[in-house]
């Protein structure tokens, strides 16, 4: 067994209950191969922000647990090298989206200092049982959980739901009390995948629903899943470079920015960084055809999703500057 703490990482709880203080979310993006987290720690360390780094199930087998180990330890060690004092940010290690207690108990044994259990398809029974299962084990190694209720629509990797169904505020008290998480995904509005919403539609984040919830468990930590914005200038290059995305919308800034101001102190965020990603790669080969090494374009890949995050956790998140909270 690997402990987290070996490889310089840290759990969620305390980062949480600065969050949730100082009135800014926690930044948790997805992770799959080198580039993209070159990109999100340099983003984070200039930005001076704390950063969980979510590995999904899908991401955990397209790169190998045991590499993903090592990149996290790299991570650390690379956030130490390009910090300006060499105190490097800290750093979270997350399972996004843990279908069952196998591969969250595999996750803990490999070092993730994080995970998340979503029973949210099971009945609320079911939920229960699973999560407090996975909440025992964890806590066992000093590893934080997220559960979830609710249920937001959208694909993804492979969560994927066709109906969204709003959390239910007068659940949650129960279920943080039988399951003893550390954090609650609720479903207010948001929605997975890059194709949320139809033009012309005005998506909204139900802050109504977020506020019954702190009434009922005040000061718990709170995770938005799905809340990609879809940068309309990012779908426009893709497209105007060979590539075929349908028109869709995200979930504006703004909402996120207020959803920030209140527990909610983790906010997923994967499909706007690969839109980005995809962007500048097909510029790349549309503006070079003859090019074919790899450096050459997942190099301004990996720059275009740096500045896409820094500018998130500056004017979204509200994490910028935040990283060495006391």
């Amino acid at each position: 067994m690997v402990n987290y703490k070996d490889l310089g990482l840290v759990n969620t709880r305390d980062l949480f209950a600065k969050a949730v203080k100082g009135g800014y979310a926690i930044p948790a993006y997805n992770f799959n191969n080198m580039e993209q987290l070159q990109a999100i720690i340099q983003a984070c360390t200039e930005t001076q922000s704390p950063l969980i780094l979510q590995v999904s199930k899908g991401a955990r087998e397209y790169a190998n647990q045991t590499l993903l180990r090592y990149m996290a330890q790299g991570a650390v060690e690379y956030a130490k090298e390009i910090a300006p004092d060499g105190n490097p940010i800290p750093i979270v290690l997350h399972l996004d989206h843990g279908p069952d207690f196998e591969t969250c108990k595999s996750c803990i044994d490999y070092g993730f200092s994080s995970v998340m259990i979503d029973g949210s398809h099971f009945s609320y029974d079911e939920n229960v049982a699973l999560t407090k299962k996975v909440v025992e084990y964890a806590h066992a190694h000093d590893v934080t959980v997220e559960g979830e209720l609710g249920v937001l629509a959208g694909k993804e990797d492979d969560v994927e739901a066709e109906n969204h169904t709003y959390t239910r505020p007068e659940e949650v008290e129960d279920f943080v009390k039988k399951t003893g998480v550390d954090s609650l995904a609720i479903a207010i509005g948001t929605s997975h995948g890059a194709f949320k919403f139809k033009p012309g539609t005005d998506p909204k984040i139900r802050l109504d629903i977020l506020a019954e919830i702190e009434k009922r468990i005040p000061g718990f930590p709170i995770v938005l899943h799905g809340s990609s914005s879809v940068p309309q200038d990012l779908v426009k290059i893709i497209n105007e470079n060979g590539g075929k995305l349908k028109d869709a919308i995200g979930i504006g800034e703004d909402q996120l920015r207020e959803a920030a101001k209140s527990a909610v102190c983790k906010i997923n965020i994967d499909s706007d960084g690969r839109l980005a990603m995809t962007a500048a790669i097909r510029k790349v080969f549309m503006e070079k055809p003859a090019e074919f090494d790899p450096r050459k374009y997942l190099g301004p890949a990996r720059e275009s999703l740096k500045q896409l995050y820094m500018r998130k956790n500056r004017e979204v998140l509200g994490s910028a500057g935040h990283a060495f909270d006391k």
